[in-house]
């Protein structure tokens, strides 16, 4: 007998969630700021704004900066990044979990703070287009935590909230979760703390993407 599911759309966070990007980001936003002279965020900070579009995370890891150098550090964060994006790789069972919830028939979708040329890119490097119904990205719509690309995907594909999930490695993520009224998943393995994902009330926290795979399997 065939389990009902429970999720007809399953929304990803790309950058920490399926790609194992965050350190890199991190390290191309420090960089940016040391060649624009201005302060360089710690790890922590630097890493506390992936899933923010890019605008947004500037401006968050560099509050001091005048506003008419913020796209030169755009610029800046955008050189060390395509120059560097061949290091990422998708974290292990990431195509064997996607496999599987396309075998289950899951529309699937992602909901990113990438720009629309970043997401492209990574979507063909990794062979994952065919993977995914829909996708939203920072610059085409509102950034994280409005709710905006959940609204979009789930007009697109006509699914309620209800039937809707949302899966990240942010609170920026799960915030957003929350604000379209859907229920989420945390992740541990990416930028922010898991401690930090306690107030949006996750369904699950994953300690890696196996684990993810083997409760969308039960669950989803």
């Amino acid at each position: 007998m065939t389990r009902p599911r429970q999720f007809d759309l399953i929304a990803f966070d790309w950058d920490g969630t399926l790609f194992d990007s965050t350190t890199l980001i991190a390290r191309c936003i420090q960089a940016a700021c040391a060649d624009v002279g201005t302060v360089v965020p710690s790890d922590k900070d630097a890493s506390y704004v992936i899933g923010l579009g890019l605008a947004e995370a500037l401006q968050h890891a560099a509050p001091g900066l005048s506003r008419e150098v913020y796209p030169a550090l755009a610029d800046r964060y955008r050189h060390h990044y395509f120059a560097r994006q061949h290091e990422i790789v998708l974290f292990p069972g990431t195509l064997e979990m996607l496999a599987a919830l396309k075998a289950r028939n899951h529309w699937l979708g992602v909901a990113t703070g990438k720009s629309r040329r970043g997401l492209d890119e990574a979507l063909r490097t990794a062979d994952l287009a065919r993977h995914f119904d829909a996708t939203r990205t920072a610059d085409e719509t509102a950034s994280k935590p409005n709710p905006q690309m959940l609204f979009e995907l789930m007009a697109e594909l006509d699914v309620a909230p209800e039937r809707t999930l949302m899966i990240g490695d942010t609170t920026h993520d799960l915030q957003m979760a929350v604000n379209a009224g859907v229920a989420c998943i945390g992740v541990s393995y990416g930028a922010h703390e898991p401690d930090a994902f306690d107030s949006f009330a996750p369904r699950f926290v994953a300690h890696s993407v196996p684990e993810l795979g083997e409760w969308l399997d039960r669950h989803g």
